[in-house]
């Protein structure tokens, strides 16, 4: 019999973040390397918790009247010269077919890096009057974008995501469409990734390409740097006019309409890594995790012990829990460090000792305590617990981020700020040499506004400041 050994040794989290984050991905089994360079394979305890992020998101999307559909990978390069500023800011980024069935192609095709050209096409053949109006349309889809250095999760050529794309008849409506979903966002990322963020306008040299306006959503992980969780896009008539969406309004005259778009992608998973996570591993907040607590065994050969854990397993799962009952033949010990590296928010343990005394011991994930249960009010106990764990979570990355929001009045200021591992709010006179001036000396980049915020000077020029901007260093 082989010598038994424990979860093999990840980085040190504190002193090499990086490589802990990739020892932490690869050894939870969320995710291996594909075998084209930037690639990767989500494994299944990686895809689990993007199914619960899509279920999540997807009933929300739905309650604003969003409606799901599916475009092509596949778009006519043609497709991209019709609004400048988006070919421009994608063409390093496309992939493109130029053969196929063994025939060069007479005009090649995009691998969608996204979707505005497609579903602007076929908005123009579907918005035909303002009856139609608003026209709110999701897609769950994979997109390619050929990153030069890549991280799973966090950027690499081939992720998933979803990107809605709305169609209104005033500009009035598609900015409150695009402040919408940037609220639904918000919630959705503090409510079950217990991720606290920052939203607000980004700048014009951060927008994305063809945006009226891009909203963004700011996310501070465990070393201080920014993590754009998702953005929100007002754009106007840019796409409407390239793409002639017109309809036909109530007055009897044909108008332009106004579009908007918005999406998040498989970085969210990386942003619950790099926010919860711990020296022991993977930290996962109960809402999306795949296994939400794991019976562990005392003394399994016992008799009643793997009955009353198959029991109490049944038990929480038609309470609707996500639960695992580990009857390996590894030892317990192994077992704990085992699930505590993937994340798990409850670990129960249960020996022949508590079977007699009707209680249950559960360990929580976020603080490693534990606490003593009645058996018979498990799933009540449970659930409390799990909320419990999933409010502290949120509590806890709240108080991290408030603690390292640092203020600048000069350039030394916001270096400083980002060296130690900060957001750094800053005076800015509202000029792009100043921003880029900031980006080159500092590696840090303005993430969003500071709406409502003033200073009295740019950090950089020292002229008189026009808005507030948080700097950050960004994955």
């Amino acid at each position: 019999m082989a010598k038994e050994t424990f979860v093999e040794q990840i980085a040190d989290i504190e002193q090499d973040f990086p490589q802990w984050y990739t020892d932490v991905v690869l050894k939870t089994k969320l995710v291996d390397y594909g075998p084209v360079k930037g690639t990767m394979v989500i494994r299944p305890y990686g895809y689990a918790i993007w199914e619960n992020i899509q279920k999540e998101l997807d009933k929300r999307f739905k309650a604003q009247g969003v409606e799901n559909a599916y475009f092509p990978l596949l778009i006519p390069m043609s497709f991209f010269t019709k609004e400048a500023e988006h070919v421009e800011g994608f063409a390093p980024e496309v992939a493109v077919v130029t053969v196929a069935g063994g025939e060069k192609l007479a005009e090649p095709l995009a691998i969608r890096p996204t979707s505005e050209t497609i579903i602007g096409t076929m908005f123009s053949k579907w918005v035909q009057s303002y009856r139609e109006l608003p026209m709110k349309v999701n897609q769950w889809c994979n997109v390619m974008r050929w990153e030069k250095t890549t991280r799973p999760f966090l950027r690499t050529s081939e992720f998933l995501w979803q990107e809605g794309h709305t169609v209104h008849s005033t500009a009035e409506e598609a900015e409150e469409a695009t402040m919408t979903m940037l609220g639904v966002y918000k919630e959705f990322a503090e409510n079950c990734l217990a991720i606290p963020v920052i939203t607000g306008k980004k700048t014009e040299k951060e927008k994305f390409a063809g945006a009226v306006a891009t909203y963004g959503m700011e996310a501070m992980m465990h070393d201080g740097k920014s993590l754009q969780a998702g953005t929100s896009h007002y754009l106007g008539t840019n796409f409407s006019e390239a793409f002639d969406i017109r309809f036909l309004d109530s007055d009897g005259t044909h108008k332009t309409a106004f579009t908007s778009s918005w999406g998040v992608s498989t970085r969210l998973i990386g942003a619950i890594i790099m926010t919860h996570g711990d020296e022991r591993g993977l930290v996962l907040p109960p809402v999306v995790a795949p296994v939400q607590c794991v019976i562990v065994p005392i003394a399994a050969r016992k008799g009643g012990v793997v009955e009353a854990c198959e029991s109490l397993k049944a038990e929480l799962e038609k309470a609707g829990l996500r639960v695992a009952f580990d009857n390996s033949d590894n030892s317990p010990g192994w077992k704990f460090n085992e699930w505590e590296m993937k994340g798990v928010p409850v670990r129960i343990e249960l020996g022949p000792r508590d079977i007699e005394a009707g209680k249950m011991l559960c360990a929580r994930r976020d603080t490693l305590e534990k606490g003593e249960y009645p058996l018979e009010n498990a799933v009540e106990s449970v659930k409390a617990l799990l909320d419990e764990v999933q409010k502290n979570m949120l509590e806890k990355a709240r108080k991290h981020r408030d603690s390292h929001i640092v203020y600048a009045d000069s350039m030394k200021g916001i270096l400083d700020g980002v060296e130690g591992g900060n957001f750094v709010k800053a005076g800015w006179c509202g000029c792009r040499a100043c921003e880029e001036k900031i980006k080159e000396e500092t590696a840090a980049t303005a993430r969003v506004y500071a709406e409502g915020e003033t200073a009295e000077k740019c950090a950089v020029c020292g002229e008189k400041s026009k808005h507030v901007i948080i700097y950050a260093r960004a994955y």
